[in-house]
């Protein structure tokens, strides 16, 4: 097991030799047990790589050792807590309140999935952590790295590997 290893005070991200800068949410960091849907908050804590998704066309799936899958109109991410699907992947449309996973932004086209609240999740107390790409602005609650950046660690992580935010 291998940790990336996010500093939310230097707003830094370490992985081996790899040193990079990274964003977190626009609310700053909290404890995970006060993260709260929508509060724009990165939980601190160490959450488990689940998986990653890659939109068609925008990324190579080259050299990837997790676990991963394409993005396709239509894939969405539950964010309501009435939703029985909530803090899971959904088909879109949906009557609850979702995000679309392939956005009209560059930040989805590398979704790296981080098991926050989803074993199993608990309504309201925030649904998925992403580690995305950087748009150049505080996440909604994410940790965010530049395109170059994240494609030069994805081919880097393995399954079992953990990302710790303090």
């Amino acid at each position: 097991m291998s940790v990336i290893h996010v500093d939310v005070a230097a707003g830094r991200l370490r992985f081996g030799d790899l040193d990079m800068a990274c964003t977190i949410g626009r609310s700053g960091a909290c404890a995970a047990a006060d993260k709260r849907e929508g509060d724009g908050c990165t939980p601190l804590g160490s959450w488990p790589i689940r998986a990653v998704l890659l939109r068609p066309g925008k990324v190579s799936a080259t050299g990837i050792a997790l676990p991963w899958r394409w993005t396709h109109a239509g894939d969405g991410w539950s964010d309501d807590p009435a939703d029985p699907a909530y803090n899971r992947p959904v088909r879109l449309p949906r009557p609850f309140s979702t995000e679309s996973l392939q956005r009209s932004d560059d930040a989805y086209d590398v979704i790296v999935i981080l098991g926050h609240n989803d074993a199993p999740p608990v309504p309201g107390m925030g649904s998925a952590i992403f580690f995305h790409l950087s748009e150049g602005r505080p996440t909604a609650g994410c940790v965010a790295v530049d395109r170059d950046d994240m494609l030069r660690l994805l081919p880097l992580l393995s399954p079992g590997d953990v990302m710790t935010i303090a």
